[in-house]
Order: structure tokens, then sequence, then C-alpha cells
């Protein structure tokens, strides 16, 4: 089950208290929520592009981070943000980005 972060407070604790890996594509940013359940908040701003652009961004994300939520491990809050260089890039380049950064994260069961 997809568990949306929707509050600026939660987004702003995962930024500043949370650990943060990049890569060309994204930025993963993570703590620990204490609960049994995932959250995760996707960002995309402006500056990649038009509302149509985001949230097209934004879907790609969503269903890599669908795809593969059974072999994460649970009770992070989960924060991506898109970077300009995925502009144009295909599914399986922004779903490799994010299993890459799940690696550097150790939130991959093995």
């Amino acid at each position: 089950m997809f568990i949306s972060i929707k509050k600026n407070d939660d987004f702003l604790n995962v930024y500043h208290n949370g650990k943060s890996y990049v890569n060309k594509y994204l930025v993963m940013y993570i703590i620990r929520n204490g609960s049994e359940a995932n959250r995760y908040g996707i960002t995309a701003s402006k500056k990649i592009g038009n509302s149509v652009i985001r949230h097209r961004i934004t879907r790609l994300i969503r269903e890599s981070i669908r795809l593969n939520q059974s072999s994460l491990i649970c009770g992070f809050d989960i924060v991506i943000v898109a970077r300009k260089s995925v502009l144009g890039k295909k599914f399986s380049d922004i779903e490799s980005a994010f299993l890459h950064l799940c690696k550097l994260h150790h939130i991959l069961k093995r």
C-alpha cells in the first residue's frame, strides 16, 4: 500500500534529520518513522518543466515504488526528489535509479 507524506512538517523533518544519497536522476532522503509501513513523498520542482512533465515524472517514480515495494524494508519515511537530468528518461532508467538509491540506503531486503 502506498502511503503518502502530505504535511510540510513531515517533509521538512525528513530533509533536515534524514540521510540522503544522490545519483544522476534522483535524490533520496530517508528517516525512520517508527511505524510498520513506509511513507513516501515525491517532489519535482518547476525547474524540471511544466505541470504535465512534472506529473509524468512523479507517476513514473510512484510506479517504480509500487512495483518494488515488497522488496523494501518497512518503517521509513522516504522523500524522493527528481533532478533535472530525469527529463526524457524511460521508466527503466528511473526504476534503476530508484533501486540504486535503495541499495545505498540499505533498505532492500536480501
